[in-house]
């Protein structure tokens, strides 16, 4: 099953090969589906060929071929909203911040690898897998995905080594958010945003570890915390 945004994406190319023999550019692309950078695009594709519906192609421009359509595209009809998913968890008390996955609508979204919460590891950027997540926790706009934490610096605020955490892909941040921070351009980490004059505090939730204080040019926010889920 896709999502929303993957049909759309899929019927997008579909429209544009048929009327101009070559697939829309990454940009034409971010534009059509109203997203804020390439990135969500990049995933949208890997989630599609990886459902065998794409293919893409070594050594070419525009190098993506559809494979095969979804039944409402193949018939002509508009492509229908993303209808959930239901999964079922254990009732458990939830850590801070966290919310209990119960018997809600779920819906896919991309684990893009280990997100450090301690000191900075190399950036992520390739798909590992995906993972059901309740609807309520990527309402809103913006593109979603998912990170594993690796380490304990935010374990005052409710987040453990090994659990997951879900982000909504975005470039601004307010004093006291939690987000995915990219650091000198190579670097991930998970902590708390705060702007100190005319620095970048990433502040961790750990007495063990320091703050951070870097210049603005140092630090791209990629993402805001929304959610969390902990395997039991």
């Amino acid at each position: 099953m896709l999502t929303r945004k993957q049909l759309e994406l899929l019927e997008f190319i579909q429209k544009r090969v048929a009327r101009d023999g070559v697939p829309p550019s990454f940009d034409e692309m971010k534009d059509a589906l109203d997203l804020r950078s390439k990135s969500g695009i990049h995933r949208l594709i890997t989630a599609l060929e990886e459902r065998g519906f794409i293919r893409r192609l070594a050594h070419r421009a525009r190098a993506i071929e559809i494979v095969k359509l979804p039944d409402a595209l193949e018939s002509g009809e508009k492509a229908p909203g993303f209808a959930p998913r239901v999964i079922a968890g254990d009732k458990v008390d939830p850590p801070r911040g966290a919310m209990p996955v119960e018997t809600v609508g779920a819906i896919e979204i991309p684990v893009m690898g280990r997100i450090a919460a301690g000191v900075p590891i190399e950036a992520i950027a390739e798909v590992s897998h995906h993972v059901a997540v309740p609807g309520a926790m990527v309402s809103g706009r913006g593109e979603h995905y998912a990170l594993e934490v690796k380490g304990d610096s935010m374990i005052d605020a409710g987040i453990n080594d090994g659990d997951v955490v879900v982000i909504r892909e975005q470039g601004t941040a307010d004093n006291g958010d939690i987000v995915v921070a990219l650091v000198e351009g190579h670097e991930a980490t998970l902590k708390r945003y705060y702007r100190r004059g005319g620095m970048i505090a990433l502040e961790a939730a750990n007495p063990a570890y320091e703050t951070r204080l870097l210049r603005e040019d140092q630090v791209k926010v990629q993402g805001r915390l929304v959610g969390l889920i902990r395997t039991y």
